[in-house]
Order: C-alpha cells, then structure tokens, then sequence
C-alpha cells in the first residue's frame, strides 16, 4: 500500500533528479569557499576551545579536518562544521536567509571520506544538500527568523540529504533521515544579545544531526514524514507565517546553489550593500575629513542585526553597518585586519563611525529578502551631498564574483592562515578541477600538504587521574 503523501516525501522524490556536470562544477566553487574560510577560522580563539575539548575528550582517528590535524570521524565532522563561519565570510542564500556551506559542505565531505567516494558523488551530495536546506529555508518564513537561527535550524536537514545522496538511501529511508534531522533542530537567536560562542555549536550540531539521523536511516530507524506540516512538527512550533508551498515550488527548475550569495567582505551579509555603497562613493582623503553626517538607509532586518554604533569587539565590528561603512571611508575595502582591536578603536575610526546614522527605508525593506539593499548618504561641512544606492551587493547571483575573485579570497584567507602561495594554488587548482578527478585523495592530499606547512597546535594535556 503506497503511503499517503507528505511534504518530505514530495522533496525526496524532487531530489531524486541528477545534477549535470555545470552544477558540479557550481559546487566545486563553494567547495573552494568554504576551503578558505575554514581554513583560516579553524585558527580563531573559538576554535582553538573546540579543539582542545576534542583532544581531552575526542577520539583517535584519520579523518581529515581543516587544522591540519587528524580525528575520529565523528569528532573531525564537528570540527569542521563549527569553523566556515567564523569569520563571517561563508555563503549565503537571501530568501532562505541561511548560509548552507558550512554545514552541508562538512557533512558531505565526511560521509563521501568515510565511504571512499567519487569526486562526482562528493558533488552531487554537496548540490542535493544545498537543495534541501534552501527550499526548507524559503519555507519557515520571516517569523521564524525572528526567533530561530535559520542555518542551524534547516541545516541538519541539508546534512542528512548530503548524507543519504552518498548514502544510497531508498526514499523511504531519505523521508526518516530528514524527519529525524528535523526532530533535533535547533539554535535559537538569543545568542546575539550576549558575548557566547554559540553560533559555532549551532552550525556543528546541525552537521552532525543531519549526519547520524541519515545513517540511522540506513539502519531502518524511522522518523516522523509529517515533520514539517504536522500539527506539532517544525511549521506549527515554530512559524506563524510558514510558506509549505515554497518546499516543492519549481520543480524541474534550476537547482538552487546557483541562487547563493558569495560574500567578499568580512563582515554580517546585512553590511554588504552598505559597505558597497560606501565603496562606490570613493571619497579622497580631503573629502572624507569634510564629512559632516552619514546616513545609512537599508531594510529592517539589517538594523535588527546590525545597527551597533559602539562595537565592543570583532564580531560586534563585523555586525556594526556603522564600523564598516566608517572603515570603508577612511581605507576603501574593509580587509580581515579592519575589525580587529587595535583599529576598532582608532580614534580617526571611532570619530567617523559616531557620524553614522542607520535608519528604514520602507521601500528598501519591500525588496527584502529578495534584496539586501542600501542606501548611504554623504553630506559635507559645506551642505552638499553625495548619495549611492545598491540594491544587489557583491557576490550576489545579479551582481558575481568571477571564478579569479573566489580564488583570490582564497588566497587572502590561506595567506592569513599561513600557508604557503604554491600550496594555496594547488588546493585551487585541485578543487576547481575535482569533478574530472579519478578519486578524492589527490584533493585531500593537496589540502593535507598545504595545511602540513601550517604552526602546529599543541593539543592541551589531558588531566592525570
């Protein structure tokens, strides 16, 4: 007897389709993205508290993560789920308002090591996964975002679809892999108003959700195919506003990766237009000395994340529209070291940035998500004014970066985290040539040798008993 139908089992059959050689080639790209930011987040003092956990803790093992050292499968999973967004630089996709790459990305690639797979299934599982995530992003709809971290939410349903691609799963199999993945989502907003590390637990967490339920479902453990439509599944719990049409909108359409966002400024993806708008202005220094007021005019979301006039820290920079327009003033594009301490409380920044007013501007707020639009303004001492709007920032899919500007991130960010130039043109090479490779171990030894060059970290004794 055919069972009734439900969303999941409408987006499992969706997934079904076969992504051609161009998609691959497509997640080849954020593969190499999430390479970069990884491998230079893995450094940060977050990271470094996650290590030393898993060395007191954790397991031996082989398995490949982005500091170079090796884990125990499960614990090298966490890893490298918990670092691609560290320095706010991964992928993002606007009307879902999640960022897929760093959970789907790890997820998928320690199922595809676990399992000895191809370069094509490596792939294929990375566009599959992206699919899911986004189209159960779109879905939850803007009440749910208000309260709920959308990347860690949806994430662990984008992992377990990376995970049952690779894993063969019959489409029984697939619907309790992401009802489960469902089941155990979480990650809830409320970090933002306090100085935590939560957002690294959230993205960790819904990789290895996603992982072990897809494998569970291997092993006929079943899980709830009303998950998202139930009367106490995740639309009812949590969205007042849930769009469930959005999940099998466009069919035969194409597959969503392609609708990411790749983001070339360090800073909250709400800054972008901001500081694009700023950039566009292209002040000289004279000019930029008779600024009298700046005005920042962007949607209501962008304020809610990041109208912060006085960051106390990195992070709060990187969420402060005030700091990196100011930033992008004074120096021009905003580089990892325009966050940092000693120029967040420059004295010629903080007097710039306290000229910086943010506001709503209703129209702007209209366009999004569809948009992350803004508008910045320039009045001079003698009351004239310049003005730039931008309603697609850079490395939005209207507005791209070209496959040259996601390999010169990468070697920005490998650069930063010490590797060599050489080495970081082999892992670009090797990554964005991976689909018509034999197998992944040349890719992995080319990441292997690159991070080997790397200053090795001393994992913390463990206590004596």
């Amino acid at each position: 007897m055919k069972r009734p139908s439900t969303i999941l089992t409408e987006l499992v059959e969706l997934l079904q389709r076969s992504p051609s050689d161009a998609d691959l080639d497509r997640a080849q790209w954020h593969l190499l993205d999430w390479v970069g930011c990884a491998t230079l987040g893995v450094q940060s003092p977050v990271a470094e508290k996650i290590a030393r956990t898993l060395s007191r803790f954790g397991g031996s093992g082989d398995h490949f993560c982005v500091d170079g050292q090796r884990y125990a499968w499960a614990d090298a999973l966490w890893l490298n789920a918990a670092v691609g967004n560290v320095l706010e630089m991964d992928d993002v996709h606007r009307t879902s308002t999640l960022h897929p790459g760093p959970v789907v990305i790890p997820a998928a690639l320690a199922v595809a090591q676990e399992i000895k797979a191809s370069p094509r299934q490596l792939l294929q599982a990375i566009v599959i996964g992206y699919e899911a995530v986004i189209r159960i992003g779109r879905s939850l709809g803007r009440g749910h975002y208000r309260y709920y971290h959308n990347t860690s939410t949806c994430g662990s349903f984008g992992a377990a679809a990376a995970a049952a691609s690779l894993l063969q799963l019959s489409p029984e199999q697939w619907v309790w892999a992401l009802g489960n993945a469902g089941t155990r989502t979480g990650g809830l907003w409320q970090m933002r108003h306090e100085p935590t590390d939560s957002k690294q637990l959230h993205n960790a967490e819904a990789a290895r959700t996603g992982v072990m339920a897809a494998m569970l479902a291997a092993e006929e453990f079943r899980g709830p195919a009303r998950l998202l439509e139930g009367a106490q599944g995740l639309y009812g719990a949590t969205s007042a506003d849930a769009m469930p049409e959005a999940v099998t909108a466009d069919p035969e359409g194409p597959w969503l990766i392609f609708d990411c966002s790749f983001k070339p400024w360090p800073a909250c993806r709400h800054t972008h237009s901001a500081i694009d708008g700023a950039l566009a202005l292209d002040l000289n220094s004279g000019q930029v000395r008779e600024i009298e007021s700046v005005t920042v005019a962007t949607y209501a979301e962008a304020l809610t994340f990041c109208d912060r006039p006085l960051p106390a820290d990195r992070i709060q920079a990187q969420f402060s529209l005030q700091h990196c327009v100011a930033i992008c003033l004074l120096e021009g594009r905003p580089r990892l070291a325009s966050f940092e301490a000693d120029k967040l409380h420059r004295p010629s920044v903080a007097a710039l940035r306290g000229k910086v007013r943010v506001l709503e501007d209703q129209d702007i707020s209209r366009e999004y998500p569809q948009q992350f639009g803004a508008r910045v303004s320039v009045r001079f001492n003698d009351g004239s004014e310049q003005v730039v709007q931008i309603a697609d920032a850079w490395g939005d899919p209207e507005n791209p970066l070209q496959r040259q500007d996601l390999m010169d991130k990468c070697h920005t960010l490998m650069s930063a985290a010490q590797v060599n130039g050489g080495a970081i043109d082999k892992v670009c090479e090797s990554t964005l040539q991976l689909l018509g490779a034999a197998s992944l171990d040349g890719w992995f030894a080319s990441l292997t040798d690159a991070l080997a060059g790397k200053p090795e970290r001393k994992p913390e004794r463990k206590p004596e008993k």
